[in-house]
């Protein structure tokens, strides 16, 4: 079977690349890499590899092309096979990407070349979940930065690239169709996409205009149980860490992902081409939370029992993020000069409209024998009154809407120059970017408190006025019972005037960027040499509360950065390479970092940080990489950073204008950082073997890292400052990916591990380490496999998280919890028709 017939499902739906080797190559100049004639999975691995060859940066690529060969749902869920990427879950799915043991918020994503911005009110990182795979041909992580790519990214720029009519020779249409099924919640969820594209001619030209749309439409139920500490031990002491309060919870969780996508490309001529590139991505996440909530009289061992304060809880919100993405850009080739210039415009917004963020029913009076069974997995114990409705009473309903809209649009011009220098090849090539970026949070909150002096009687608060049936923690509440409680009461009377008005911000982020660079082959020596400037100027404004009285707040801080960058790429033969990479990027701190607004009550005070510095990194990197043909490839890359500026939270009581304070929390930048790593991969499809085993392939890699940060706080207690040192949160010191496959033209199969160790996930106390925040490793098995019908429909099963891994949070060591969730395996089944 040729490679284009094998090649099915260009929905994108799961991961091309099991491998996506660390590396990718220059080769021109020189002859063009092997081709060979692989099918299916291997002419996936076979594709993404000559392109990652082919880039003057360290680059890993996951292509279209890979089609469905392993069960990822999302852009995320796909770089996850990449050598150094990890990512962050949400409720078993993943969402943020991690670079090289670097927090998403440190990395950037792109669409088209221009930046996409964050949904969330206090956060930079973009959730790949937000983005239907279907939409996109290509994704790739780019490492290191040539100086004419933005350097907002310590660890790694994600740059996406949507569906073009130009990428098929002739006309394409795909059609999936397929359905899952979560064992958590027996729940069944459809999910359709389909992707047509077309090339036309237009005016004397031949093929020369292209239209290119893809549609992705899926529903999926599931839910998770959780049980929680929240990191309330007492770990002073003697006998043993006590735990205080324990929170059980069950998710039920509804999540629609729309998407769009309509891109048109145009070449009057072989020295000119023009292209318009949309993408609409709509995601809205429906939640119900059920909790009891159960704080110890006396904080208890395993074990032990005793009186307990109850309380049952509900959450109940939906909300929809929305990423909209418009490129419009052409280039224009005269004689020895390129000309190419974009205009990108990109919007992220959360919109929650109004809803329960949390409302909770207090026990009438303390509840006996109560106790917990397992410091790591606390099961309650407790007697049969916490289960009777009849012993609760409404004690405070919270209501909230909130709106966080991210915009960004910018113009970048681009002007480069081929010549001789001394008889070699060489390009000079400079540019400008100009960008605008505003985050806007709008929140308006109520609390319902009190409302026996309204009227209301216990009888006609108790819980049992408010449930609809029984659930895994007992009696649910209902969320309608208590949105028809407040429709009767007038909304003003219970107007959080204080929260609604100081988390209420907008920040602006102008950036205005230059560049030149310099490119010169030298026999198998190719040399890029450049200069960087990103002058950066910030707006923020919001609100402050001071001992009762708001206070408006304007904050302005102007930075300017120089960044050189060197690339080094030399040829050892036909089919080897080393490369090596000096280069220095600049990451803003988040939003919610930046946060202007404050509140200081008496000798407490809490407040963000709008004049922390930009981190800055330099990155020094060296590989080697080795291509075999037919997929095969091996490549071993060490790196290094250098980070100052990192940013954590610290508490600023007793020192300076807050001597007199107990607490005052902010961010702060620290010193100094370090981040440096080993990265491993090889991949190999083995067509020598005499068949059917010339059907295997594999492929692994394996990122092993260290980083090491200090942080200080002044101990109020000794008047000495207290200093210590951290590992970067977020930063796995091991990752790592092993996929094994077989096929022929008819069937094919995979399995899939991807694991991850440790790692820190927030600071809980910069004087005492015990009280860190820690994920433990997981990892996570995927089976996948495809039978084609026929030469155009092929029929596919999955199965996800075959192991059950669960996500587990502890505090200081592994044996005393902070949140334990489970969700469960997934299967789909679905089929899906390509025609090329």
């Amino acid at each position: 079977m040729s490679v284009t017939h094998s090649l099915f499902r260009a929905g994108f739906r799961c991961s091309a690349l099991a491998l996506s080797i660390a590396g990718a190559s220059y080769a021109a100049a020189q002859s063009q890499p092997e081709v060979v004639n692989v099918i299916g999975q291997a002419a996936q691995m076979q594709q993404a590899l000559e392109e990652q060859r082919l880039s003057d940066s360290v680059e890993s690529v996951v292509h279209a092309d890979a089609i469905g060969q392993l069960p990822d749902d999302n852009a995320a869920e796909a770089l996850q096979r990449v050598p150094g990427v990890s990512v962050e879950r949400d409720q078993g799915e993943g969402r943020f990407v991690r670079v090289r043991g670097l927090g998403a918020d440190l990395n950037s994503v792109t669409i088209n070349g221009t930046l996409v911005p964050a949904p969330e009110d206090d956060r930079r990182a973009v959730a790949m979940d937000v983005l239907p795979s279907e939409l996109i041909q290509s994704l790739s992580v780019v490492k290191t930065l040539t100086p004419d790519m933005d350097a907002n990214s310590l660890g790694g720029t994600v740059e996406v690239e949507s569906l073009s009519g130009f990428d098929h020779p002739a006309a394409f249409y795909s059609l999936t169709s397929e359905a899952s099924y979560d064992d958590n919640t027996g729940d069944t969820s459809p999910k359709v996409s389909g992707a047509l594209s077309n090339r036309f001619s237009l005016g004397q030209g031949v093929d020369n205009f292209a239209v290119a749309a893809a549609l992705s439409w899926e529903n999926r139920s599931f839910g998770s149980d959780n049980v929680e500490t929240g990191g309330a031990w007492d770990f002073d002491d003697a006998s043993g860490a006590r735990l205080e309060e324990l929170e059980e919870r069950r998710y039920d969780i509804e999540r629609e992902r729309t998407g769009a996508g309509l891109n048109f490309d145009y070449r009057p001529d072989d020295d000119t081409e023009l292209y318009l590139r949309t993408l609409y991505s709509r995601y809205q996440d429906s939640e119900t939370r059920q909790a009891n909530v159960i704080e110890f009289a006396d904080a208890q061992l395993p074990g032990e029992r005793g009186d307990a304060e109850g309380t049952r809880e509900i959450k109940d919100r939906s909300e929809t993020q929305e990423v909209k993405s418009l490129v419009l850009g052409g280039e224009r080739r005269l004689g020895d000069w390129t000309l190419s210039s974009q205009y990108g415009y990109s919007e992220a917004s959360e919109d929650s409209p109004l809803h329960i963020p949390g409302a909770s029913f207090a026990g009438n009076d303390d509840f006996i024998d109560a106790g917990y069974d397992s410091s790591k997995e606390p099961n309650l114990q407790i007697n049969d009154a916490f289960y009777q409705a009849s012993n609760f009473t409404l004690d405070e309903i919270e209501r909230e809407k909130q709106l966080t809209t991210d915009t960004e649009q910018n113009i970048r011009v681009d002007l480069a120059r081929d010549y001789f220098w001394q008889g070699l090849p060489s390009q000079v090539k400079f540019g400008t970017k100009f960008s605008t970026r505003t985050k806007d949070n709008d929140l308006e909150v109520w609390a319902y408190e009190d409302l026996d002096s309204y009227g209301f009687t216990d009888a006609q608060l108790n819980m049992a006025n408010f449930i609809n049936g029984n659930g895994s923690l007992g009696p649910r509440i209902s969320a309608s019972a208590l949105e028809r409680l407040m429709a009767g009461l007038d909304a003003a009377d219970f107007y959080d005037d204080e929260q609604s008005r100081i988390n209420d911000f907008e920040i602006q982020e102008n950036i205005n960027a230059a560049y030149m660079m310099n490119t010169v082959d030298i026999d198998d020596l190719r040399i890029i040499a450049g200069l960087r400037y990103e002058g950066t100027r910030l707006k923020a404004k919001g609100t402050g509360l001071n001992e009762g009285a708001f206070e408006a707040v304007d904050e302005r801080n102007d930075y300017h950065h120089w960044l050189p960058g060197l690339h080094a790429i030399y040829q050892l033969g036909s089919n080897s390479q080393v490369r090596a990479a000096w280069t220095n990027t600049v990451v803003r701190p988040t939003f919610g970092q930046l946060f202007p607004g404050f509140v200081i009550d008496g000798d407490e005070a809490e407040f963000g940080n709008p004049q922390l510095k930009a981190l800055e990194s330099s990155n020094l990197d060296i590989g080697i990489e080795h291509y075999m043909g037919k997929a095969g490839a091996v490549s071993a890359f060490v790196f290094y950073k250098d980070i100052e500026n990192f940013v954590y939270n610290a508490n600023l009581a007793g020192t300076a204008e807050y001597a007199a304070f107990d607490e005052a929390y902010t961010y702060v930048n620290g010193d100094q950082a370090s981040v440096y790593g080993l990265e491993l991969a090889y991949s190999q499809q083995f067509s020598w073997l005499p068949s059917p085993w010339n059907g295997l392939l594999m492929s692994a890699n394996g990122t092993f890292s260290k980083s090491d940060a200090d942080i200080e706080q002044f101990d109020t207690n000794s008047g000495t400052l207290a200093k210590r040192s951290i590992s970067l949160p977020g930063q796995s010191d091991t990752t790592g990916n092993l996929t094994l496959g077989w096929e022929n033209s008819r069937f094919g199969i995979r399995v899939a591990a991807n694991y991850q160790s440790d790692y820190l996930s927030e600071v809980g106390d910069v004087l005492d380490k015990r009280y860190d925040y820690r994920v433990h490793d997981q990892l996570f098995i995927d089976l996948s496999a495809h039978y084609n019908l026929t030469e155009h429909l092929q029929l596919f099963a999955e199965a996800q998280n075959i192991t059950d891994e669960s996500y587990y949070v502890y505090t200081g060591e592994r044996d005393y919890n902070a949140q334990y969730e489970e969700y469960g395996p997934t299967y789909k089944v679905g089929l899906s028709l390509t025609h090329f």
